[in-house]
């Protein structure tokens, strides 16, 4: 599937704004960082939490790389390597802080084990959409705590992708209301996770490559995944039969890059532009794509794959808010870094919401179809 290049001059120049560089790899000439202009090479490798060329997540690791690739003339390439080539999914935070890899592609609530706190950069149930998580790491404060939190752990992490609104998950059997959730075994990461648990249902962690045999056997009576066109392409409209909506747990999932906080600062200045420049570009171009593909995937899935579109209960609804509120207020009181983050979250999405209840909101209200 061929992508756009929307990285010509002008364009690089305008990406380049927005405050995506400050704070990321400042130059001192003391410390022995390469000049700008250097014309050395650097050989990089990427791991990331997706098969190897899979649509949206996995093609965006490969765009970053060619991006990268391109931009520099071939000076800094980057070989990308999906799910278990190098190392399993899962372990890819290890694997670049320690060096074995420069850089990662992934989302950040799969670090829940590792920095709690990490969660708040991938998304919050009912929480902000993409493109006010955008807005907050752009120019919220949300990137300078996203890197005070990966510091420790010697990465640089920079948002590189969103999918927008994701669907409420694929089911065997209807949700009518809360009662349905008791016992019920669900693959869904992060807080939405924890979440279903209080709910009284039985979450369950696995990579996306392992979703579709756990269904067809069994082991789980649920998922979610991203959207119609991720969806889709796993063919999950062969194990369940219902598919929900909204996805109240993931609205708005911010994709990182993580880079070895080491190998950046190896790179001249020009070198270490092109790849926020990348990312930045990779961004736009995940949201834009997931937007496009979704529609014609969704009449798809319904009309010739006969899948059942189903919305969950306001009931349902409004009590998986009640406990998101509770889950989110524990999570700001697990340290004091896991407050301020919490603390700037918060305030920039009342602050969002605000204008947005007048703006998009208001819009789409009164726009039709």
């Amino acid at each position: 599937m061929k992508r756009r290049q929307f990285l010509g001059s002008a364009g690089a120049g305008a990406l380049l704004t927005g405050g995506v560089l400050s704070g990321c790899g400042k130059q001192d000439s003391q410390t022995g960082s390469a000049a700008a202009g250097s014309q050395q090479s650097f050989n990089w490798k990427m791991v990331t939490t997706w098969q190897k060329n899979f649509p949206g997540l996995g093609t965006a690791a490969n765009l970053l790389a060619k991006l990268v690739g391109e931009m520099s003339a071939g000076r800094l390439t980057i070989k990308v390597y999906g799910a278990n080539e190098l190392v399993p999914p899962l372990e890819i935070f290890d694997a670049v802080s320690s060096g074995t890899a420069e850089m990662g592609h992934t989302s950040a609530y799969y670090w829940k084990g590792k920095i709690p706190e990490a969660q708040f950069f991938s998304t919050v149930p009912f929480g902000m959409t993409a493109q006010e998580m955008n807005a907050w790491l752009y120019y919220g404060g949300g990137m300078e705590l996203w890197r005070e939190v990966y510091a420790p752990h010697g990465l640089i992490p920079v948002v590189a992708g969103n999918s927008g609104v994701q669907m409420g998950g694929w089911f065997n059997k209807e949700i009518n209301d809360v009662e349905d959730l008791q016992g019920l075994k669900m693959r869904i990461p992060g807080l939405g996770g924890e979440i279903l648990k209080r709910a009284g249902g039985t979450p369950v962690g696995m990579p996306g490559t392992e979703i579709f045999t756990s269904m067809e056997s069994g082991v789980i009576d649920a998922t979610e995944w991203v959207g119609p066109w991720n969806d889709m392409a796993k063919a999950l409209y062969r194990v369940a039969k219902y598919y929900y909506y909204p996805g109240w747990h993931e609205p708005g999932t911010s994709m990182e890059c993580m880079i070895n906080q080491a190998a950046f600062e190896t790179l001249p200045a020009d070198l270490q532009s092109i790849v926020m420049t990348a990312c930045k570009a990779v961004n736009l171009d995940m949201l834009s794509e997931f937007t496009a593909r979704n529609n014609e995937a969704l009449k798809t899935l319904v009309n010739e794959h006969n899948v059942e579109l189903r919305e969950f209960p306001r009931a349902v609804l409004d009590r998986l808010r009640a406990i998101t509120n509770e889950v989110v207020e524990e999570l700001a009181r697990e340290n004091e870094l896991a407050g301020r983050v919490y603390q700037s979250y918060r305030q920039f999405q009342q602050q969002v919401v605000a204008w947005h209840d007048i703006s998009e909101r208001a819009y789409l209200n009164v726009r039709g179809g």
